[in-house]
């Protein structure tokens, strides 16, 4: 009697495994989609433009937790492949050696660390709010730099273009994404 209910618990637990890494997959690229959105709704900025990215990124954190990443390697795929997904409509492999690249970058190194952080510690109080601070942080530190880095070396200009004017609003985007998350049940 004891093998039959470890072997139905393994299998149970192996079905569940299963439906949870598909349930990631499907909801990675509803979460793709909503990046590539979030990419034609953009104000445009010298050298960067303002969009709704970040936003759908920290949401994606805090629903998909460690697989958040996938639906950024997804979209990032779809802009590599020529599909306009990029801010303003934007495609193509100049985009992610341009200006904007290293937000790219940012995106998958941003949710693949906060989500992993958020997966590990999601119980723990104010656990959300860190990973949505690591996850800007990221974006945030991959875009200064290299967006420096294409501005021949100058940090601060890139830091005045390309970061201290979007804080704000990332301060706002990532305060929704909480409150949304709150209210799914996230």
């Amino acid at each position: 009697m004891v093998n039959f209910t470890d072997d139905l618990m393994v299998k149970m637990h192996s079905h569940a495994a299963k439906v949870s890494k598909a349930r990631a997959l499907v909801f990675s690229a509803v979460f793709s989609a909503m990046m590539a959105v979030g990419g034609l709704i953009a104000i445009p900025f010298f050298p960067v433009p303002l969009t709704l990215q970040t936003f759908f990124a920290y949401l994606s954190v805090l629903y998909l937790k460690k697989w958040a990443f996938l639906s950024q390697l997804i979209y990032i795929g779809l802009g590599l492949i020529g599909l306009p997904v990029f801010g303003g409509g934007a495609s193509g492999y100049s985009v992610l050696i341009g200006p904007a690249g290293g937000f790219l970058v940012g995106f998958i190194a941003g949710t693949l660390l906060s989500g992993n952080l958020l997966q590990k510690t999601a119980e723990m109080r104010y656990a959300t709010a860190a990973a949505m601070l690591l996850c800007a942080a990221v974006i945030f530190m991959a875009g200064w730099l290299w967006l420096a880095y294409w501005l021949q070396g100058n940090f601060t200009g890139a830091l005045l273009a390309g970061v201290l004017p979007f804080l704000p609003g990332d301060a706002a985007k990532m305060a929704l994404a909480l409150i949304i998350g709150k209210k799914m049940r996230l």
